[in-house]
């Protein structure tokens, strides 16, 4: 298994994300943690270095182009948002403790939405739903907003 590459189709990834969440607490919870955690996850590596970060991006964004060219430009616009409120709290002098501090108070809300789940997080069975979970708030907040456009 490798975490950059993906044997299954986006929709059978995005069932087996939805077994364990369920119940419309832990929707919330997810709703609002997951990005929350995909941006501090952004800042603490373009903190370590932008290079870095630039690195760990392209290959990101690669898992999501095999996995469906839509996800791939909504990740991509969904990241390139991390990388400018990133640079904007940078900018308030908002640096590691902020993010680390951020960082963990998510996971621990993302333990308690499962909790009232009674459910484990997806990622204890494959890695790769780490990446599933960014994209399971995309497309589904994609899916809601182009069901608005069409009302």
């Amino acid at each position: 298994m490798s975490l950059f590459s993906s044997q299954k189709p986006l929709n059978v990834w995005l069932d087996e994300y939805a077994i364990s969440h369920q119940n419309p607490t832990n929707k919330r919870i997810h709703w609002l943690c997951v990005p929350i955690i995909f941006l501090c996850i952004v800042a603490l590596i373009f903190l370590i270095h932008p290079y870095l970060f630039a690195l760990v991006a392209l290959g990101v964004l690669w898992f999501y182009w095999r996995l469906s060219v839509g996800l791939f430009i909504l990740m991509a616009g969904f990241m390139a948002i991390c990388v400018g409120v990133t640079m904007a709290l940078l900018g308030l002098g908002l640096g590691l403790w902020f993010w680390v501090g951020v960082f963990v108070v998510a996971w621990i809300g993302q333990f308690i939405g499962h909790k009232i789940e009674g459910a484990k997080p997806s990622f204890f069975e494959d890695l790769q739903f780490l990446l599933i979970g960014p994209a399971w708030v995309m497309h589904d907040l994609w899916r809601r907003t182009s069901a608005l456009g069409r009302s």
